[in-house]
């Protein structure tokens, strides 16, 4: 017997598009035009940074490079003017020979040892207080940490001068008071002073960088912990913390970069009192030789061995900082 035949079901006409559907949702442009006109508008945007980029940082680095080949010599007996002469590598070798310039490193580098734990450890507690359960009014406590760091640098060093003179600060009135006896512009006791300022002025800074990198920190991770029969505080140092390495290494490298150019503090407290010296800084001893030994290539060939450090320190705490993050 034949098998019946079947009709093919109907397909339904096309629906006409009604307003209620809304619109059509845009199609992204493709081709040669299109990619042609996504970078043009990149390029757009990127000429004003490295025009920028270009006038304040390339051209002054190679001024400074060809001013630190020549150096200023007087004529005759000293009764005439003077005249620049070719000097080669002689400026960089009296910066690298100069006693005074070497041991502004050694200043910094005792600096960073007061200053770095103070102030990274002290943004981090605060960071993870902020960032706890119990904590209330965290926006207020954001903002109130931060606003030390909106103050300029040189007038946070003008205000904690007044706080350091004698008759003048509430703060040595107190000390007087309590039978303590601490000079803030001593030869042993102004490199504390300056810790002081800095620490001050990043803190909140650096806490703001913490708490951000805590936000991060998958919720799921810190309610399993919580489960497992974890602290507060034990979270905090063993879950919390080390999340966040990328942050404290980033945060790292910026203060020891940061911490080779200090110069408001030092030297404010170095004009207050004669005790920290003039050079006391790379850029101190920097300024020095440049606006008062009128040394323009001694300062241009330091300037640029402070650059080349710098990178270098770059480098350095970036590896360390890898190895930590892979640990």
């Amino acid at each position: 017997m034949a098998a019946p035949l079947t009709r093919p079901a109907k397909t339904p006409p096309p629906r006409a598009a009604s307003p209620s559907d809304g619109p059509a949702a845009p199609k992204s442009p493709s081709g040669p035009g299109a990619r042609r006109g996504q970078r043009r508008a990149v390029t757009l945007f990127m000429v004003p940074f490295f025009a920028l980029f270009t006038a304040v940082t390339v051209l002054p680095m190679f001024y400074a490079a060809w001013m630190s080949l020549f150096r200023e010599e007087s004529s005759g007996l000293g009764f005439g003017g003077t005249e620049r002469v070719f000097a080669g590598f002689g400026n960089f070798t009296e910066a690298l020979t100069n006693e005074a310039f070497l041991r502004s490193f050694g200043h910094i580098a005792f600096y960073c040892v007061l200053y770095i734990p103070a102030m990274v450890g002290g943004a981090l507690v605060l960071a993870l207080l902020v960032d706890s359960a119990m904590a209330r009014a965290r926006r207020f406590f954001q903002i109130a940490y931060f606003l030390p760091h909106a103050v300029p640098g040189l007038i946070a060093s003008l205000i904690w001068l007044y706080l350091y003179t004698p008759g003048l600060s509430p703060i040595t009135d107190v000390l007087d008071a309590l039978g303590a006896n601490w000079n803030f512009f001593g030869h042993d006791e102004a490199i504390y002073s300056v810790v002081n300022i800095s620490a001050w002025q990043w803190t909140g800074y650096n806490m703001i960088i913490f708490y951000a990198g805590l936000q991060a920190v998958p919720r799921e991770v810190l309610e399993a912990a919580t489960v497992d029969g974890s602290g507060a505080l034990r979270t905090a140092l063993q879950v919390k913390v080390p999340m966040i390495r990328p942050t404290v290494v980033l945060t790292l490298l910026f203060t020891c970069v940061g911490a080779i150019q200090l110069f408001d503090a030092p030297k404010l407290v170095q004009l207050r009192a004669n005790t920290m010296g003039e050079d006391w800084s790379p850029t101190m001893f920097i300024y020095t030789a440049a606006f008062k030994g009128h040394d323009y290539g001694l300062a241009a060939a330091s300037s640029l061995l402070l650059a080349l450090v710098a990178g270098l320190l770059s480098f350095v705490v970036t590896k360390l900082g890898n190895r930590w993050k892979a640990s």
